[in-house]
């Protein structure tokens, strides 16, 4: 076995090691914080699949359930699909990573990390990327690296470096910032209205905690590391390239994409490309190209095209200037029956977003292997179609981009979100994305926060997102000579720019962003240009959406469930609960009402209904068992059972001998077989059913045992006879109101 050598990151409770296992991948190594302890490799495939012109870099990342001393829950023991966090995590590191790449290298490269401890404190994903770039730093594929991984937190208005998933609980800010020796790579994450001027700050200060890492992966390198191997580059062959340039020069280019329309620009490009690939043929002859060379050839003509007259000019293809937004459409209330809608349109770029409301047991369970939050009360989930850019494709579940996309706008819209004890309801908003031209994780927010809106949510401030790109020229040593930040970007743009720097916020502060790069790193000045170019386009956003609905509405939709919140004596919790659920759901069964109970034993519970009447029946059933509702010392349970008393009671059990009925909350008696009715009964299901409400009159409690017999057949007799007196019959009370 190789030697290990282990490598401490001072100041960051971080050590690398390497050396002595997973031997046979391209590199590995274990990456611990506190005892948290996470293995990454990484591997480069040595050939290539004919005709392949892009490269597939896969980043995957799963959580073990050993780790945590734990077992896998359902019926397989055994870890199975990747979970929507390790999906996130997977993302988190495949993006800073994959930029780094030379251009023309198309071998796979497959980066797998596993978590193999949990100490419940210290979380993964940043010792994922960071044990990501070691990998490649030490493995023999071509990598520009490496780089660095830290989260940022704002506790008590200081800056804390990786701070702990407790500390977190307690921070206005969660950064994660991926950068090298020089610049800026990555940014992701989510903060409580932030300044933009805190926000560089905070990147500063992030910049500054990642560099003991990228020395201590450096130092590594020296004592682990293996050569670089040599791989071969794609590209273009210079006889195709000479042919293809002089046949679709770049002003025929530029003349097919500007001033057009998304899918005009589209088909004018398709019909360029196939002008050159028929003078391919007739210049070279069959087999003597292949579509690598009209692929590689026509992504050089487009990326010069849309970048030139930005550069030259500030002009773009859709003629805007590089600060101007598409034309903006908002309305609420797009949809009949949900209970908030919304449409949201920025130039192609269209969403409808939709909220439900339920209660609080809608929350969805979270894993919790590495320790944080259990459950999260709101959801955003984000859908994108093949016809929302006018294709044919499988409509399956969601990919790991709709994940990514969705979570960016949920972290954005988060902070502004009412207090779960002012507003204590589960959250969903779906985001269908209807047509995309650029930046679909934005209009999701927008959409998303006038849904909220429409649907009563009263939210602290409305929300906004933007995405502004960036067009560069580079010297020979890869230096920006030249720049030019663009706001609001076309799908083009994007896949043709360096840059997409996504900010969602208030007109306080920011609430999320994420940075993606296609150059190797950001310079500070660029960053810090375009996040004040991002605030200056998401309040002339957020004007148009609140023109739509200036606030959120006074009220919820009729069709949104009511909510009652209620305490009663913490003590008598087990009471409202019942034997294995029983009574609650008995409750819930004939009232029609949701029932839940605050998880802290505080006695707070929370009715659901969307009718006034059920509303009144479960808090008339809650006030009767569990005395008025009160705190503590407020009464015992349901009235005791009187004899020659009438009851509106509901069959609890079926017997051969007989029902037992439950008269009030937790009082029940025996309908013997020969109460049942005024003729022989041969079965009790022939008269009563399980769950069924009937009338029974209690005609003796036994002294000794407190046994309560109930007759149906003496009741139906008393109120026959009553019936025929003119007397008005006993109202048809429900169990609680005994």
């Amino acid at each position: 076995m190789n030697q290990k050598h282990n490598v401490t990151v001072s100041g960051l409770n971080m050590q690398f090691s390497a050396g002595s296992l997973a031997q046979l991948a391209g590199g590995a190594v274990f990456v611990t914080v506190g005892e948290t302890n996470v293995m990454v490799t990484a591997c480069a495939a040595q050939t290539m699949r004919p005709g392949q012109d892009f490269f597939p870099l896969t980043c995957d990342y799963r959580d073990k359930y050993a780790a945590a001393g734990r077992f896998p829950g359902g019926y397989f023991k055994r870890e199975g699909r990747p979970s929507e966090r390790e999906i996130l995590i997977s993302r988190l590191c495949d993006r800073p990573c994959r930029p780094l790449f030379p251009e023309g290298f198309l071998n796979e490269v497959q980066i797998i990390g596993q978590l193999m401890s949990a100490d419940l404190i210290n979380d993964s994903d940043i010792a994922m990327v960071n044990g990501a770039s070691a990998a490649l730093h030490l493995s023999d594929i071509p990598w520009n690296g490496p780089i660095g991984c830290v989260r940022v937190g704002l506790i008590d208005d200081k800056f804390v470096a990786n701070p702990t998933i407790e500390q977190m609980y307690s921070s206005s800010l969660d950064l994660i910032y991926v950068g090298n020796s020089k610049d800026m790579l990555m940014i992701e994450g989510s903060a409580d209205q932030i300044s933009e001027e805190k926000f560089v700050e905070a990147l500063a200060f992030g910049h500054e905690a990642i560099q003991p890492i990228i020395a201590a992966i450096k130092e590594l390198q020296t004592l682990a590391g293996k050569p670089k191997a040599t791989f071969k580059l794609i590209g273009a062959t210079p006889e195709a390239r000479a042919i293809i340039e002089r046949v679709v020069p770049a002003e025929r280019v530029s003349a097919a994409i500007f001033g057009f329309e998304k899918n005009v620009r589209s088909n004018n490009v398709k019909a360029l490309k196939e002008e050159a690939k028929a003078a391919l043929l007739a210049e070279l002859g069959e087999g003597k190209f292949t579509d690598v060379d009209l692929n590689v050839v026509f992504e050089d003509l487009q990326y010069k095209a849309y970048r030139s007259t930005v550069l030259a000019k500030g002009t773009r293809s859709d003629h805007r200037d590089a600060k101007s937004l598409r034309p903006l459409q908002a309305s609420v209330g797009v949809l009949p029956r949900v209970h908030g809608s919304a449409m949201f349109q920025r130039g192609d770029t269209q969403n409808i977003a939709i909220v439900t409301l339920g209660p609080t047991k809608e929350a969805q369970d979270m894993d919790g292997l590495t320790g944080g939050a259990k459950t999260k009360s709101f959801i955003l989930h984000y859908n994108f179609p093949p016809f929302s850019v006018g294709e044919a494709g499988r409509f399956i579940g969601p990919g790991r981009r709709e994940i990514g996309h969705g979570a960016l706008a949920e972290r954005s819209l988060v902070p502004v979100l009412p207090p779960e004890d002012a507003f204590p309801y589960s959250i969903r908003v779906v985001s269908e994305i209807l047509a995309s031209n650029g930046s679909t994780s934005m209009a999701s927010i927008c959409g998303g926060c006038l849904a909220l809106m429409d649907a009563g949510v009263p939210i602290i401030a409305p929300v906004a997102g933007i995405s502004c790109g960036l067009m560069t020229e580079m010297d020979a040593n890869g230096a920006i000579t030249k720049w030019t930040t663009i706001t609001d970007i076309l799908g083009e743009e994007d896949h043709f720019g360096d840059m997409d720097f996504k900010v969602a916020g208030t007109t306080k502060g920011i609430t999320g962003f994420q940075l993606d790069l296609k150059i190797n790193g950001l310079p500070f000045e660029i960053a810090k240009t375009a996040i004040f170019q991002a605030r200056d386009a998401r309040i002339e956003i957020l004007k148009v959406m609140l023109a739509s609905l200036p606030a959120p509405r006074a009220g919820l939709s009729q069709y949104a469930p009511r909510i009652q919140t209620i305490q009663i004596d913490p003590e008598k919790i087990g009471l409202l609960i019942g034997p294995g659920g029983k009574t609650i759901r008995r409750i819930t069964e004939t009232t029609g009402a949701q029932i839940d109970i605050a998880d802290d034993d505080s006695g707070k519970i929370f009715i659901y209904s969307n009718n006034g009447e059920a509303m009144a029946r479960a808090i008339a059933e809650i006030d009767g068992l569990c005395g008025g509702g009160g705190g503590p010392g407020g009464g015992g349970g349901g009235a005791p059972i009187e004899a020659g008393k009438l009851y509106h009671g509901r069959v609890t059990g079926i017997k051969d001998f007989g029902a037992f009925v439950e008269c009030t909350p937790g009082k029940e008696g025996l309908c013997h077989i020969s109460e049942l009715a005024d003729f022989r009964v041969r079965r009790t299901e022939d008269v009563v059913k399980m769950g069924e409400m009937i009338w029974v009159k209690c005609i003796g409690i036994d002294e000794r045992s407190g046994k309560v017999r109930l007759s149906r057949k003496a009741a139906m007799k008393e109120m026959e006879a009553q019936k025929q007196n003119g007397e008005a019959a006993p109202a048809p009370a429900e169990p609680a109101q005994g």
